[in-house]
């Protein structure tokens, strides 16, 4: 059980490492499409070094009820 703790927990260090040299933190728009390529790129971890380039164009949050 901790082997598959510590390999997600790399997994997704390493996600946030390729997210951080893309500038994604610094440089995305703040809505739901900047918000949603930087959660992909982390989850997409290693791969993102293999040349995996996730992005979320187009959004869709559903509004609340009136």
């Amino acid at each position: 059980m901790r082997l598959i703790t510590l390999v997600v927990l790399i997994w997704l260090v390493v996600g946030a490492i390729a997210a951080g040299q893309r500038g994604y933190y610094t440089n995305t728009q703040e809505n739901c499409a900047g918000v949603g390529t930087i959660v992909v790129t982390v989850l997409a971890g290693p791969l993102n070094y293999a040349g995996v380039n996730p992005k979320v164009t187009d959004c869709n949050v559903p509004q609340p009820s009136s």
